[in-house]
């Protein structure tokens, strides 16, 4: 008899979204790939294309979720597993860690949760044969699963015990554990506006935070918010928009920003009324940053360049901004896949490039110039400890203290030395949704 053909039956809404998900872990988990790469630009997942907006939301949520609380989730897992999770089907993997944290940490219904991993086992050749698994295993996590994360909620089960144990070491037990506890909620969106913070504010539902940044709790495109399309703001987390701070005045300064793209502090500069060099080694970096200026009707000159190579003006700059590469430890908030890509041996690469990115900056600084540098990395051999190297080295360099008026007031992100250093757990608020900073260190420096 001719085979008989039928025609696919139609997709079951939400599955392509939990899909790409389980392939976007996958990479991350066991392929090293960054967020940002499997997300935007010429490695992105080709199936972001065909999903909604909505579904798009949805996965990005998915990701970050599991992400942020992966150590918890292996902790329930193994508690709800007699053999562990198996090792030799990625997708089974990836689909009880997508139904656990929806029925954990999101405002999914359990059943469904459960059908739509299924559904993920069962369209995956490998996986199939583990179906039954992991229904009985969400059904039973559905039901004991709480209990289960609840028992080791104080262990701080979702950071890399080496960067736990190097929080705990630089900061103090306590704090580090304010911090992991932090890192654990799904961070707000903040803003740096041109002007009238109060307006925007409220048209965004949000707040003014004591920095003078809009911090709202808004989801979905961010193109499509009020003040996009107009330029009247940009995306910043509020500890990033504070290094540029330091400079004072920049009226008329001639300023060069070193490592600028994607432009937010680049952005800052020139509003300030800086006259502003931006460069980048990557030329699709400066184009993104070239587009992001264009959109906020703000000017800079745009260089393409390494900047450890770059010989600049002649006569130098007033001031010199090095927001260096570095292990963005600090970040984790927003891109939760940095625990788990990052080592502790890639410090030390770091900081041998940040040394060669300082020395080149003294060197473009004019007499009396200010040398402002950041890291958004909690590492101390990215921050205290690379700035009092660079000093030693640099009798031509003095420290100038950070004031609290500088910084809206907030004396408890100044350090002893006079450096400013945000954590995780800094700005408390009531729903934590609204508390929190990323992780930033930044000094300023003056070459007599």
């Amino acid at each position: 008899m001719p085979s008989q053909r039928f025609a696919p039956p139609s997709e079951v809404p939400g599955l392509a979204a939990r899909r790409i998900a389980a392939d976007i872990v996958d990479g991350v988990l066991h392929k090293h790939r960054t967020l940002d790469d499997q997300l935007d630009g010429s490695g992105a997942h080709p199936g972001l294309k065909t999903l909604a907006d909505r579904d798009r939301a949805l996965m990005r949520r998915l990701v970050a979720t599991i992400l942020r609380r992966l150590g918890t989730l292996g902790h329930v897992l193994s508690r709800l597993l007699d053999k562990g999770i198996p090792s030799d089907a990625p997708r089974a993997q990836s689909a009880l860690l997508i139904g656990a944290a929806q029925i954990l940490w999101m405002d999914v219904p359990d059943h469904a949760a459960v059908d739509l991993s299924v559904r993920l086992v069962q369209s995956d050749r490998r996986a199939a044969r583990y179906a039954g698994l992991v229904n009985a295993v969400l059904r039973r996590c559905a039901r004991e699963g709480q209990a289960l994360v609840e028992e080791v909620a104080a262990q701080s089960l979702d950071l890399p015990p080496w960067l736990l144990a190097r929080w705990s070491a630089h900061y103090g037990e306590a704090t580090a554990r304010d911090m992991a506890l932090a890192l654990g909620h799904e961070p707000s969106l903040d803003l740096t506006v041109k002007s009238d913070a109060a307006q925007w504010a409220s048209r965004l539902h949000g707040e003014v935070l004591p920095t003078g940044s809009v911090r709202t709790v808004l989801h979905g495109v961010v193109t499509m918010l009020p003040g996009f399309s107009e330029g009247q703001w940009w995306v910043q987390d509020a500890a990033a928009a504070l290094p540029v701070r330091l400079f004072g005045d920049l009226a008329g300064k001639s300023i060069a920003d070193l490592c600028a793209a994607p432009g937010g502090k680049t952005a800052q500069l020139a509003q300030a009324g800086a006259r502003v060099t931006a460069l980048d080694r990557s030329p699709a970096r400066v184009a993104r940053l070239r587009e992001n200026l264009n959109r906020l009707s703000l000017q800079a000159e745009t260089v393409v360049a390494d900047a450890v190579e770059w010989t600049g003006p002649a006569d130098g700059f007033d001031g010199i901004l090095v927001d260096a590469p570095c292990t963005s430890t600090g970040t984790i908030r927003r891109h939760p896949d940095v625990a788990w890509l990052r080592q502790e041996t890639d410090i030390a690469s770091m900081t041998v490039l940040q040394q060669r990115l300082l020395k080149k900056s003294v060197s473009l600084l004019k007499s009396g110039g200010t040398l402002v540098y950041c890291t958004c990395s909690l590492e101390p051999e990215e921050g205290e400890q690379a700035v009092a190297t660079l000093l030693a080295a640099e009798p031509s360099l003095r420290r100038v203290p950070v004031e609290a008026g500088e910084v809206s007031g907030l004396g408890e992100i100044i350090t002893a030395d006079g450096d400013l250093r945000t954590l995780p757990s800094h700005l408390p608020h009531a729903d934590p949704k609204l508390g929190g900073l990323d992780g930033f260190f930044a000094a300023r420096l003056v070459k007599s």
